[in-house]
Order: structure tokens, then C-alpha cells, then sequence
């Protein structure tokens, strides 16, 4: 699947973790952002936060939302049951750790990396287990 080709798009899926909230997404996305900003990392518990940026008309979502004004013009959007942050509005941005399978979402862009913790450079070079580690 590739965000800039919608006649290769397939619709993508996803919810909250309870399973309350779903929602579909029938357009690709503008784009597919990694944001490190201290707004997303404080409301997510996470040093960054996946956004999808679809169309307003390309979103739909079935089940009991809620939300809170973040900053600004910003609603963040909610399962009220589990908590799971859904979406970042001033526009859609779904949180694309939502997806039922994020591997179909490559992210194209990391964003406000001005606002990110220092060690986040060196994300890359960490060692990599597939599960937990082995305890020494």
C-alpha cells in the first residue's frame, strides 16, 4: 500500500483496545507522521506518537468517544471506557498505533523532533529483542 497512490489503497481498520471504539479509514492518508512533540508524548505516555492525517469524510467510527480540549483549537478524542487516545483533531489524525495492523502504514515523515528527548538519536543503535530480554 502506498500513501500516494489511492487506486492501490485498501481501506484500513482499527480500535481501541477494550474494542468499544472502532473505526474505518476509506482513503489514504495525506500522510503518516512520527511526532515527538511534548503535547503527543504527554497525553500518550510515549516518546512518540504514529498520526495519520485522513479526510474528515474518509473516517468513519462506531462506538461512544470522548474528548478534551489539549491546546488551542485541539480535541483529542478517546475511548472513555479504556482510555486508548484515538484521535488528534484540528483536522483527523488517527494515532496509527491504533491500526489493527500498523505494518500496512509505513510512516513517511517524523515531526517536531525539536520537542524530542535527547537520547531519541540514539534509538536506532539499542539492541533488539523479539520478546522480553533474557534476565543475566
Amino acid at each position: 500500500m502506498s500513501v500516494s497512490n489511492p487506486e492501490a489503497f485498501t481501506p484500513l481498520s482499527g480500535g481501541c483496545h477494550c474494542g468499544a471504539v472502532r473505526y474505518r479509514i476509506a482513503a489514504p492518508p495525506r500522510r503518516h507522521s512520527l511526532c515527538c512533540c511534548a503535547d503527543c508524548r504527554r497525553s500518550a505516555g510515549a516518546p512518540l506518537v504514529g498520526w495519520a492525517c485522513v479526510p474528515e469524510g474518509a473516517l468513519s467510527v462506531t462506538g461512544e468517544t470522548a474528548s478534551y480540549n489539549s491546546s488551542g483549537d485541539i480535541q483529542r478524542v478517546f475511548c472513555p471506557r479504556c482510555g486508548t487516545g484515538l484521535f488528534y483533531r484540528s483536522e483527523v489524525d488517527v494515532s496509527t498505533g491504533t491500526l489493527d495492523d500498523p505494518s500496512v502504514l509505513p510512516p513517511t515523515e517524523v515531526i517536531q523532533v525539536a520537542d524530542a528527548p535527547t537520547w531519541w538519536e540514539t534509538i536506532g543503535a539499542l539492541p533488539r529483542h523479539a520478546r522480553f530480554p533474557e534476565e543475566a
